[in-house]
């Protein structure tokens, strides 16, 4: 089933003739539960597509529907809603609340976005910090943590909410070669387990390695697709 679907999309900073296109007439459809990673130069135009998936930015034109929601529809507040409900973010740099621990970094989308009653909150919160293995780290703060381990409170953060589509823009790029292998791995278990989709942005070659499917952007043009499991078959 489709979950993602872009049908033309263009994007254009400014305006007239001081405009500047980030993408050009971008088409492409994700399946629910794949893994997938677009690459591409610097300035290619990922990070804008990931924003506008994640509802952050909206097409100039075209049709971009995320869960069968068209994000280009979607006003400030109904955006909120939108990705407090349906999308889970991770970053490269963590973004983690330093002066909570990992329970309560993990604990954070449910209280300020879901405003979930606490006797809910907790059974969810403990399901995931066990799913990336941080079970005994639940007390810990932020810098008590290794890059590795900063990254699955992260992870586990995302997918508290339970989130159909998981963004992660640039995941890997501040872990070392071992580390980021066990957060591809735990990933996609976590895609086996909770059918979470996965879209990753990125130059990473380990993510492209891990990657179901792979889009290739060149100057906001999409020039490439490439199904992973075919060659693994």
């Amino acid at each position: 089933m489709k979950i993602i679907s872009a049908a033309n999309v263009n994007k254009s900073y400014g305006t007239g003739t001081a405009g500047v296109p980030a993408l050009r007439d971008v088409t492409f459809s994700i399946e629910e539960a794949e893994i997938v990673s677009f690459i591409g130069p610097s300035g290619s135009g990922k990070t804008t597509l990931l924003n506008m998936v994640g509802a952050l930015d909206k097409p100039s034109s075209g049709t971009l529907t995320v869960g069968g929601t068209d994000v280009s529809r979607l006003t400030r507040s109904t955006g909120a809603a939108f990705r407090g409900s349906s999308v889970g973010f991770i970053f490269q740099d963590f973004n983690l609340v330093p002066v909570l621990t990992v329970y309560e970094n993990v604990e954070y989308p449910l209280v300020m976005v879901r405003r979930m009653a606490g006797d809910k909150r907790a059974p969810a919160v403990r399901e995931m910090i066990e799913a990336v293995g941080l079970k005994d780290h639940a007390g810990k703060f932020p810098d008590q943590l290794s890059g590795g381990q900063k990254q699955r409170v992260a992870i586990a953060r995302a997918l508290v909410t339970r989130p159909r589509v998981v963004l992660a823009d640039e995941p890997t790029a501040n872990l070392d070669h071992a580390t980021a292998y066990d957060i591809l791995h735990l990933m996609r278990s976590i895609r086996d387990t909770f059918k979470t989709t996965f879209v990753f942005s990125t130059h990473d070659p380990k993510i492209v390695g891990e990657a179901d499917i792979i889009y290739t952007l060149e100057d906001g043009t999409l020039t490439g697709r490439q199904d992973k499991r075919e060659a693994r078959s």
